[in-house]
């Protein structure tokens, strides 16, 4: 059989282009055998390039222990080096890895002075290696990633094994897949570290949201014990105040009153038996003064001890302000008109101080007998007005609220310099006029929403 045949056509046909041989007849069955000897191991090394390859998710280290023993065994390589060149791929690991004597070595160390050179050449210049032609005895493939050299496999291979073309293509096909196999496991555990951080952050996310959940709860009860508190700061304000003024002015009446009687009594029964008669009908009013201070401590005693009141809204504060507060017998009307709504706790605290000033000076000063406590609700404020049945003067009362913007009250009349300042405190205004039961009305009206400014402002009137 000749080298040469002839097609259908009468051309002749060269074999070697049928078989990729050149030879003649006499050799050209163990060229053939030799060719496919080659090319079941190009088979084998590619099926080894694709088990290496799937490995890259047990992470980079694995995947380049695989590639290593993939190509070595494609080559018989009596030592193979895959080295990553500096400053490429950074988060690969290891950067460099050597098989001989079926041992993996990652020290430096451990090499001899020709694997050494081979990988400073793949670590520091591995364009060489793709620029250079092969030296004998060596197999030298580049990794490269996007057109750039990033790394390199040398190798030497059995002294008996004929380096092939085809081989070296499988080493340049191992080498570029190894390249984007690190780089892919180096994206994949990148991103598990991602997730795994991003799973630590919402759960430590999770975790602080539980806890400021937990403290603003814990907030909230505060904020509420401070609104009870507050609010029975300004009953026991009340009671406290008027216990004052029952033992300043009230107490001290009486007490003179008793004394004078007995002074009376005293001078009659030195004028003889018919005014001895008068001193004697004087004892029982004697016994009245007596009995009435004793009343009157005892009310003192009972208004100076905290009250125990649990926390309500405004309107209920008002009802239980008008029952405690009051020296003498004042009926008090609380209503209330519109949708109650919640207020800051030193706006509330402010409103039953003016409510507590207005009624104390209606039962002491103006001897009303009746009041009434209005307080309404609305979409842009809220008014409060007191009136009474009193022989209060409203004219009297705005010259006195007047003098008492200019200069400091004092007296008996300070209460009313207190109310004009906490309706200052709360953005709102204050005004006397006559009530329609003949007495004083005093009307406060608060915009909303109500800005509390200033710390408040104690007094007695």
């Amino acid at each position: 059989m000749s080298p040469r045949d002839y097609d259908e056509a009468g051309d002749p046909v060269d074999l070697g282009a049928l078989t990729g041989l050149r030879t003649g007849k006499r050799s050209f069955y163990p060229a053939y055998v030799r060719s496919n000897e080659r090319l079941e191991r190009a088979v084998e090394a590619l099926d080894g390039i694709s088990r290496a390859l799937v490995r890259g998710a047990e992470g980079p280290r694995a995947l380049v222990e695989a590639v290593v023993r993939a190509a070595a065994e494609h080559l018989q390589a009596r030592w193979l080096l895959l080295a990553i060149a500096d400053g490429t791929l950074r988060a690969a690991r290891p950067r460099f890895l050597l098989l001989t004597d079926d041992r993996l070595i990652d020290d430096v160390a451990h090499l001899s002075i020709e694997m050494r050179e081979q990988l400073d050449m793949a670590r520091m210049r591995p364009w060489e290696i793709a620029t250079q032609p092969q030296v004998p005895g060596l197999v030298r493939a580049p990794m490269t990633l996007d057109g750039e050299p990033v790394g390199a496999i040398v190798a030497r291979p059995c002294p008996a094994l004929e380096v092939a073309t085809t081989d070296l293509a499988v080493m340049r096909v191992l080498a570029n897949q190894a390249a984007v196999a690190l780089y892919n496991s180096y994206l994949f555990h990148a991103t598990t570290q991602l997730r795994g951080r991003t799973e630590q952050l919402s759960e430590a996310a999770a975790k602080q949201a539980r806890d400021l959940a937990a403290r603003n709860a814990q907030l909230a009860e505060t904020q509420q014990r401070l609104f009870a508190a507050m609010q029975r700061q300004a009953l026991d304000d009340e009671r406290r105040r008027i216990a004052r003024e029952l033992h300043d002015s009230v107490t001290q009446s009486v007490l003179s009153a008793g004394m004078t009687i007995e002074v009376c009594r005293a001078e009659l029964a030195t004028m003889g038996p018919q005014t001895a008669e008068i001193a004697d009908k004087l004892a029982p009013a004697k016994d009245l003064t007596r009995c009435a201070v004793e009343r009157l401590r005892a009310a003192i005693y009972a208004l100076h001890h905290s009250s125990d009141e649990p926390p309500a809204p405004l309107p209920v504060m008002l009802e239980r302000l008008s029952t405690v507060h009051l020296p003498s017998d004042l009926t008090v009307d609380v209503q209330v008109r519109g949708t109650p709504m919640p207020l800051p706790p030193e706006a509330e605290h402010s409103i039953v101080r003016i409510t507590g000033e207005a009624l104390f000076n209606a039962a002491s000063h103006a001897h009303a007998s009746r009041a009434v406590v209005r307080l309404v609700y609305a979409p842009d404020g809220i008014m409060l007005t007191i009136s009474d049945d009193g022989t209060g003067d409203p004219a009297q009362l705005r010259r006195r609220m007047r003098l008492s913007q200019v200069a400091n009250p004092d007296g008996r009349h300070r209460g009313l310099a207190n109310m004009l300042a906490r309706a200052d405190e709360l953005g709102g205004t204050m005004t006397i006029l006559r009530a329609r039961a003949g007495g004083v009305m005093l009307r406060v009206a608060i915009p909303l929403p109500v800005a509390v400014t200033g710390g408040g402002t104690d007094g007695h009137p």
